[in-house]
């Protein structure tokens, strides 16, 4: 008779491996990759390369000697972690920045709930908004997109589009523009086109479900469009609320992971709308431009409320 394992999500029934899933949405990143390669050159690389090499090691050396566990860097989630992480940070952050929000994603956002499957808060975001509160100055100094620039840290800097937007300053980009990602911001809000490209590909490979990135952008669209309608002259359109931002890399590469989002379909669309409606409420009230990353992990925190009262449909039992 075999045993019966138990093991904490994702749970993988389908033929499909955790690492499988881990390199499909990082092949779906690399579009948007190479578009941050283009405008940000030198510094998107080496802030990416601290990004995800602090990553796998702080995860090897946490679990080889602290945890004394077997190490899991093969199965590609630091590596996507790293990735993700270095996406949400400006490309001429300094490097030991990176290194402590990449020790933070994976010490505290991961590993110090037991590893993959246990955390209950997407670690790169944990990551992101660590440095955020931290440094707050660095965090929000944009170079500005330079093609093939081999510049760091002496890039020139520029205004977010959503800084534009918040603070009413000049110098709005064109949709256009948003869409090819010739932009101030992270490495991740750049290029909507990419993005796109990338969510394509996983909605194809069947690697994530059209439920969680529809449901944020709906619910964004529908909010941005009523405040729209109402004050024109002083809230954005709706389109640009969507291309400009981290509202595409949230909706389809962060919010839809695994581990810390809804299992019913159901549930992910009542977390999607709900991050939407979080997103909307920090940007045209909030202190921050930007929140994205609060909302995600706002809702994160709602994943088990919801996982426990969205169920499916059960079929069979026992007759009362």
């Amino acid at each position: 008779m075999k045993p019966i394992i138990i093991s904490p999500a994702p749970h993988i029934h389908s033929g499909d491996s955790v690492e499988k899933k881990m390199y499909n949405v990082l092949i779906a990143l690399i579009p948007a990759y190479l578009f941050a390669l283009y405008f940000f050159g030198l510094g998107a690389l080496i802030v990416s390369l601290i990004s995800v090499v602090s990553c796998v090691l702080f995860e090897y050396l946490i679990q080889k000697f602290i945890l004394k566990v077997k190490p899991t860097i093969y199965d590609g989630s630091a590596i996507l972690t790293g990735l993700l992480l270095a996406f949400n940070l400006p490309s001429n952050l300094p490097w030991w920045m990176v290194i402590i929000g990449a020790f933070v994603a994976i010490s505290l956002g991961k590993m110090c709930f037991g590893g993959i499957g246990n955390n209950p808060f997407n670690p790169a975001l944990v990551g992101r908004v660590f440095l955020l509160i931290s440094f707050p100055a660095a965090m929000t100094t944009w170079p500005k997109p330079l093609p093939f620039s081999m510049n760091y840290m002496d890039a020139e800097t520029a205004a977010t589009p959503l800084s534009i937007i918040k603070y009413k300053l000049e110098g709005m980009p064109s949709q256009i523009d948003l869409l090819i990602g010739q932009i101030g911001g992270s490495m991740g809000e750049i290029s909507a086109i990419a993005l796109l490209i990338g969510g394509v590909y996983l909605l194809a490979s069947r690697t994530i479900t059209w439920h969680i990135p529809v449901s944020i952008i709906s619910t964004i669209l529908v909010f941005t469009g009523i405040m729209y309608a109402i004050d024109p002259s002083t809230y954005a359109n709706p389109l640009t609320q969507i291309l400009c931002g981290g509202v595409l890399l949230g909706a389809i590469f962060m919010a839809t992971d695994y581990v810390t989002s809804p299992m019913s379909h159901s549930g992910q669309i009542i977390y999607g709308i709900g991050i939407g409606i979080i997103t909307v409420v920090i940007r045209l009230f909030g202190a921050y431009p930007e929140g994205m990353s609060f909302a995600i992990l706002i809702m994160n925190a709602v994943t088990p409320l919801l996982n426990n009262y969205i169920k499916p449909k059960r079929f069979g039992g026992k007759q009362k």
